[in-house]
This record gives C-alpha cells, structure tokens and sequence, in this order.
C-alpha cells in the first residue's frame, strides 16, 4: 500500500474513529493495523493526532531539492552535450566560462540560478544529468606497424621529464579505416602536452613520413610554447631518420623518445585523447575520399583546436590514500588548458596576452555549431564502419 493510499485511508477513517465508542473503537484499530500493516500503539498515535499535523508529517523527509528548477536542468543538458559529454567534475570546472555566453544566447538568467550553478557539487550534476546519460562502447582498430630501424638510437622514455612544464608532448596517430585497413584512407595525427593537457590535431592522408612530419611541423609553428621532449609509440611514421634530425639538429635538442612495444599505458595521456577527442568527435567510419581532408583538417587547425583548448577542462590524479579497505582518489582542480598554460611560471607574458586577446572573442556555442556542421559534411561522404 503506497504512502498517499495509507494516508487517505486515515483520513477517512479518523473522524469515525473519534465518535466511536470503546467497543467500536477496538474494531477501528484493528482493521486500520491490518490493512496499513502498522504497529497499535504507533496506530493509535497517528489517529489522535490533529489533522494539520498529519499532513506536516507526511512531506518528504530532508532538506529542499533547491537545483531542480527547469533552468538549472536545461542549462546543465546544454552545457553537457555541448562539451561532448564530459565528466562532472570536468562539467563544473567550465561553468563559469560559459555561463556568459549561454546567457547571450538564451536569454538573462536569475540571480540565483546563477549562484546555485555557480556553487553545485559534480554528485548533484550527475543525479540531474543521469536520465539523460547515454553508453558508448565501440572499438577500433591499430594499425601500428613497429619501426625497429631506430630502436637503438630513440631510448625508452623513463620519466625523465619535468611534467609541470609546458613543451613536453606525446604523439599518436589514428586511423580512419572503417574496420578495413586496406587501401588509402585519412588519418589523424594527435599531440598532447603532458602538463597543460593543450591538444593539436592534424588530418594526413596515409601516414607517409612526408605528410607526418610537414603536420608536426605545423603544430609546432601554432603551439603557444616551445617543443622540449616528444615521445611516441614505435610506428615507423613517428620513428624515422627525418624526424631524429628535425629534433636534433638545432640549438637546443628535443628530447625524442619512444614507449615500449605493445605497452599501451607508457602513453597514457595521448591514448586518452585518441578516445576523448577523435573518436568520440570523428567516431569510426571510413574516411577514404580526398575531398574530405581539407574540411577535417581546417576543422582541427580552428574550431575544434580553440574548443578544446579553451573550453573544455581537464584534471589529472594527484595521489590515492588507502583508508582501511577503501581507496580515496585525490584530484586536481579542473581546468582548462588555457587556464593552466596562463597560470604556469614558464608563460611569458606576450603569450599571455596573445591567448587572452583570443579567449575573448570566442563564444563556445558557436564554435560548437560549427564544428558539427563540418563533422557532418565530412561523415556525410564517410563510408560506414564493418
């Protein structure tokens, strides 16, 4: 019997109860504990209690949802789809980057939507986001061909690195095949920097050591700092002659290194951004057609660069403490890649400059319709995957 049905059956029997004689009264109880199931003495309390007391008493326990209100829910929905279903944690840390465009767009919002929405816990996000969450479990394909050539020349990485300064990246390429990797087909170079979480993308058709290495010479020209250490995986199209002398053959050396074979984890960071940003953007069909190169790859010089990297944020694992059986996560603070690049000691300040000069005339929804627009022209000539 439901709470409502329990209360309405008191209700009705109450006034009955109360005009009762004694004899009447044992009767009342007893059919009133049989049918709510409820203790005798506890019965009896409730059917002498004021009718104002009763309804008082069957409210909801507990303090007021107060980020239930339509506003807050639309605005949380937006945000989440917008910024390709991130993380709570991730979710909080952009709200105050884009609360002032949603507003532009979507018209002012209370004072005090705005102070909920600006206080939330990540826990609140995921309960208003979790009827609207969805599940993704596609895979695809490595097409890795070990280049044991230069194994000898480019050392294992070993942690050498200092990972709290911008410059030091990690390097992979993803392939566009459909689930086929015959014939000639897009693929994706990808490059992140270990300390700011700042990602470059680049379209290349076949993964040639010509068309590689003229990419990374590209992103290294847009980079908003310097290159210090690059390290990848053991492809012959990361792993060659010409990018051994790029690297080596100036001023100051980069420091070129290489994981270990098969060991997927020794380039964690980059392998995370294979999933988080070309495959859940791209996806995994085939892109085989040349007309579509110039399209994914000014997408990822523009729009989808300045997403990313001013838009969306990004934590890492600080330490985990074990309390009793229990294993306690310690985060960083979410943040964007341009907010970490602005708050590092190694920032000059022309650059500084330079990203805030931008910052300020992007608007991330924007960007965000342009961005599907493209992906949407490129996938409409996409062949499915197999």
């Amino acid at each position: 019997m439901s709470r409502k049905s329990k209360l309405e059956y008191l209700l009705s029997i109450r006034e009955r109860y109360h005009k009762a004689i004694k004899e009447e009264k044992h009767r009342i109880l007893d059919e009133f504990c049989e049918v709510c199931n409820y203790n005798r003495k506890y019965a009896i309390r409730i059917l002498n209690r004021k009718e104002k007391q009763i309804s008082q008493r069957t409210k909801k326990r507990g303090p007021k949802q107060k980020y239930n209100s339509p506003e807050i829910i639309k605005f949380l929905k937006l945000l989440w789809t917008s910024s390709n279903l991130i993380c709570s944690k991730r979710l909080k840390g952009i709200i105050k980057y884009w609360l002032p465009w949603y507003e532009k767009e979507n018209g002012k919002l209370s004072k005090e939507t705005i102070a909920l929405l600006r206080s939330i816990s990540p826990a609140t996000i995921d309960r208003l986001l979790s009827k609207f969450r969805s599940h993704y479990n596609k895979r695809g394909l490595c097409t890795t061909k070990p280049g044991g050539i230069l194994r000898d020349l480019v050392p294992i990485k070993t942690d050498q690195w200092n990972e709290n300064r911008p410059g030091f990246v990690e390097v992979d390429t993803v392939a566009h095949c459909g689930g086929n990797v015959s014939g000639s087909y897009i693929f994706t170079l990808n490059m992140v920097d270990i300390a700011t979480g700042w990602t470059s993308q680049r379209a290349v058709w076949g993964k040639g050591e010509e068309g590689i290495f003229k990419a990374i010479r590209d992103i290294e020209l847009n980079l908003p700092f310097p290159i210090l250490g690059f390290d990848c995986d053991n492809g012959n199209e990361l792993l060659n002659w010409r990018l051994l002398k790029y690297f080596k053959n100036r001023p100051r050396p980069v420091s070129y290194t290489r994981s270990r074979a098969y060991r997927k984890n020794d380039n964690s960071h980059i392998e995370e951004k294979n999933w988080t940003i070309v495959r859940q953007y791209i996806g995994y069909d085939r892109l085989d057609k040349i007309e579509m190169l110039d399209t994914l790859d000014t997408l990822y010089k523009n729009e989808l660069n300045y997403f990313l990297n001013f838009f969306i944020s990004s934590f890492k694992l600080l330490k985990k403490q074990r309390i009793g059986s229990k294993i306690k996560k310690i985060h960083q603070e979410p943040k964007t890649p341009y907010e970490k690049l602005w708050e590092s000691e190694y920032t000059d300040e022309k650059t500084k400059m330079k990203l805030y000069k931008i910052s300020k005339l992007l608007n991330p929804f924007e960007l965000q319709r342009i961005i599907k627009q493209k992906i949407n022209t490129v996938l409409k000539l996409a062949t499915p995957k197999i």
